[in-house]
């Protein structure tokens, strides 16, 4: 019971300072500052208490788009386990409905954009589905391969399963693995090199410019949205990057707070010494971590 409160805790709480450690991280980087921390959370904060703008063109689904989404965000967090403590949910086949309810998260964003009936925000969807298509591959990938290691398709024994005898066994497939989910992680959730969260020109964003339309507590559901989405990814690699336990389940939380922390400082340094890929390098990117993982696959099928 009280692994499942603070694994909701976690959820709940944490993912928008992810997004001021990277945030904070970039601004060292460029020697100013920057936001502070929670910045986040202010921003979303001010969000839920401002109107809504809706166009005369849109529909219900433009209203639908942000909420289905952070739902089906929400649930996949259940399926997660975060650190080395099992997920409240816990099934076997778990790890097809994750990776599906982000691909339900994603079709309702982009008939969200496509309901505006702009053509900036056709455009941004368009671009979103058709790198979707490079990036979870990989990631089902990455899944087979971990249920080759397990044996179960099922999230929680899944991770909890790579331990350091593992490591020492298949460390080459798990490096490949873990080279391609760090690719997708980026890539899921639009940040350097595959895209810019804080850019506002529409030529060149993917993600950004399908929400364009949307403000306040719509728009404050897709920046949370958002950020839980990179969470979970980040703890999804985490849970393979690190196999070990502290021994108690207090200090296990800990490191695993401490992982996603240090994370968000990785994200933002790769983030601060690379620059945007041009689009037409994006898919090149996305297949090469595709082969990556698929390699993996190789090294674990005897």
């Amino acid at each position: 019971m009280i692994d499942t409160l603070l694994h909701m805790v976690l959820v709940l709480a944490m993912p928008p300072l992810i997004l001021g450690v990277i945030g904070k991280t970039k601004a060292a980087f460029a020697g100013r500052v920057g936001a502070p921390f929670l910045q986040p959370y202010y921003d979303l904060s001010r969000l839920m208490r401002k109107g809504v703008v809706l166009s005369d063109t849109t529909t219900w689904i433009f209203r639908a788009g942000p909420v289905v989404t952070l739902a089906a965000t929400l649930f996949a967090a259940l399926l997660v386990p975060l650190g080395k403590h099992p997920a409240p949910i816990s099934f076997e086949g778990d790890m097809i409905l994750f990776a599906y309810l982000f691909a339900l998260g994603r079709f309702f964003t982009t008939v969200a954009a496509l309901d505006t009936g702009s053509a900036f925000e056709g455009m941004g969807a368009a671009r979103e589905v058709t790198f979707s298509c490079l990036a979870e591959p990989t990631l089902f990938f990455a899944l087979i391969t971990l249920t080759r290691l397990s044996g179960t398709m099922s999230l929680t024994p899944m991770l909890q399963h790579v331990t350091l005898s593992v490591w020492v066994s298949a460390g080459a497939a798990l490096l490949l693995m873990l080279a391609g989910l760090f690719v997708v992680l980026l890539a899921e959730n639009c940040r350097i090199p595959f895209d810019d969260p804080n850019t506002h020109l529409e030529l060149t964003m993917i993600h950004e410019v399908m929400v364009l339309d949307h403000s306040g507590p719509y728009f404050g559901c897709i920046l949370y949205g958002a950020a839980l989405k990179l969470y979970l990814l980040g703890a999804l690699f985490l849970n393979i990057a690190i196999p070990f336990t502290g021994g108690n389940g207090y200090l296990d939380w800990g490191i695993f707070a401490c992982s996603m922390l240090a994370l968000a400082v990785a994200i933002g340094v790769v983030e601060s010494v690379m620059a945007r890929l041009r689009l037409i390098r994006v898919p090149q990117l996305l297949v090469a971590a595709m082969i990556l993982t698929a390699f993996s696959l190789v090294l674990v099928v005897r």
